[in-house]
C-alpha cells in the first residue's frame, strides 16, 4: 500500500524559470513539489531550451504584462486559490513588482483566515559576490521582501538585501538580525554559506535559519554538511519547492492545531530554535539534497570519463573543450526522477544545532 503524501491536500503557485531540457528553476520544482503529493499550478517566468551554465541557450523571457496577464486568466477561471506561493527567478525589476502583486492579493484574500496561506521567496540575484540581473531587481526585492513569509537568499543575495557584509558567523548573525527587524520577515534560511569557523570541517557548507519571536529577535540555528566536490545547476530551486512541502509538513505534525492558524506559522517565543518548524523542515530538505546531489555526482563522473575517453584525441582543440563542457553540463542535470525515494524518504543525518 503506497504510502501517504506527507502533506495535506495543497495548491502551491509556482513562479519561476523554465526549461525545455534539464532541471532547474520550475522544471525541477515543480516536480519536486507533484512527487510530494502538491497540486502545483506553474507559472513560467522565462522559456529556455536548457539552462544558461552551458553558456548557449535560445528562448525567451516573460513580461510583467504577461505574467500578470497569466494570473488574471487564472482569476476569470476561479484558478486562484492556493496554500502556498513559491517564487524564483523573475526577469527585471518590472517583472519582480509583478510577482509582489500577485502575492499581496493572494495574501490579501488570506487575511481573515491567518496561517491559510504561505509565501516562500527565492530573491535570485546573484551568488559569489556577482549580480546575475539588472541591478534594479536588488531595490525592487527590498520592497517586496517585506510581504514574503519565508525568504531563503544564498550568502550574497542577503548581504544585499540587509547591507551588512557578510565575513564570518557574528557578521552573518547580524545580518539575519537586519532581516527580522527592517523586513519584519518571519522566516530566513541561509543556502550554501561557506564560512571558516572550528566546528566545521574544512569541506563542509551550512545553512543558517532563524524564525523571529513576537519582538523580531532571530532564533538562529545551523546545519552542517559535507560539500560535494561538483558544480551543479539547480540546487537552489530543488531546495526552494522542497522547503515548501517540508515546511507545511512540519506545521501539520506540530502538536495541536495552534500553529497552522498562526500568522505565517511562527511558533511561540518560548520554542526553542532546534525545535522550530523551520529548522525540522531544513534538515529534510538537506538530507535529501544529499542524497540526489552524491547520486548525480556518481553518475556525472561515469559518464565524463566515458566522454573524455572517446574525446581523448580532440580535447585540447577548441571545438573538443567546448563540446566537452556541453556534455558535461548534460552529466551534472539533477538525478532526481531515478531517486524518488531521496526525496520521499531521505535519512536524516545532519541535524541543526545551536548557533
Amino acid at each position: 500500500m503506497a504510502a501517504e503524501p506527507p502533506v495535506p491536500e495543497t495548491r502551491v503557485l509556482a513562479i519561476a524559470s523554465h526549461v525545455v531540457s534539464g532541471y532547474v528553476g520550475n522544471k525541477i520544482a515543480v516536480f519536486s513539489m507533484q512527487s510530494l503529493g502538491c497540486d502545483v499550478a506553474a507559472l513560467n517566468t522565462v522559456q529556455f531550451s536548457n539552462h544558461t551554465g552551458y553558456r548557449q541557450w535560445t528562448g525567451t523571457r516573460v513580461s510583467a504584462e504577461e505574467i500578470t496577464d497569466l494570473y488574471q486568466g487564472l482569476k476569470q477561471s476561479y484558478l486562484d486559490q492556493f496554500d502556498m506561493m513559491l517564487s524564483g527567478y523573475i526577469p527585471g525589476a518590472p517583472a519582480v513588482e509583478a510577482v509582489g502583486r500577485i502575492a499581496e492579493e493572494l495574501k490579501e484574500k488570506a487575511k481573515a483566515k491567518p496561517g491559510s496561506f504561505f509565501w516562500v521567496l527565492d530573491p535570485v540575484m546573484g551568488d559569489n559576490g556577482k549580480l546575475y540581473v539588472a541591478p534594479d531587481v536588488v531595490p525592487a526585492y527590498k520592497k517586496l521582501v517585506e510581504h514574503a513569509d519565508l525568504i531563503l537568499p544564498n550568502q550574497f543575495e542577503a548581504e544585499l538585501l540587509s547591507d551588512v557584509k557578510i565575513e564570518d558567523m557574528a557578521s552573518l548573525t547580524h545580518a539575519i538580525q537586519v532581516l527580522h527587524e527592517r523586513y519584519n520577515i518571519p522566516h530566513i534560511v541561509l543556502t550554501s554559506v561557506s564560512l571558516s569557523h572550528p566546528d566545521h570541517p574544512s569541506t563542509s557548507l551550512c545553512v543558517i535559519g532563524s524564525t523571529m519571536t513576537s519582538d523580531r529577535k532571530a532564533r538562529l540555528f545551523k546545519i552542517v554538511f559535507p560539500a560535494i566536490d561538483a558544480y551543479f545547476s539547480g540546487t537552489g530551486d530543488m531546495f526552494a519547492a522542497l522547503m515548501v512541502v517540508r515546511m507545511r509538513e512540519a506545521v501539520w505534525n506540530a502538536p495541536g492545531e495552534a500553529l497552522r492558524q498562526a500568522t505565517s506559522w511562527v511558533s511561540d517565543d518560548d520554542v526553542d530554535a532546534l525545535d522550530l518548524p523551520l529548522a525540522s523542515a531544513a534538515e529534510k530538505v538537506l538530507a535529501s539534497m544529499h542524497e540526489v546531489l552524491a547520486k548525480t555526482c556518481e553518475s556525472m563522473n561515469a559518464e565524463v570519463a566515458k566522454v573524455k575517453a572517446e574525446m581523448a584525441a580532440g580535447l585540447e582543440e577548441e571545438e573538443g573543450k567546448k563540446k566537452l563542457h556541453l556534455l558535461q553540463s548534460k552529466a551534472a542535470e539533477l538525478k532526481l526522477v531515478r531517486h524518488l525515494d531521496s526525496m520521499r524518504h531521505p535519512k536524516v543525518e545532519f541535524r541543526a544545532q545551536k548557533m
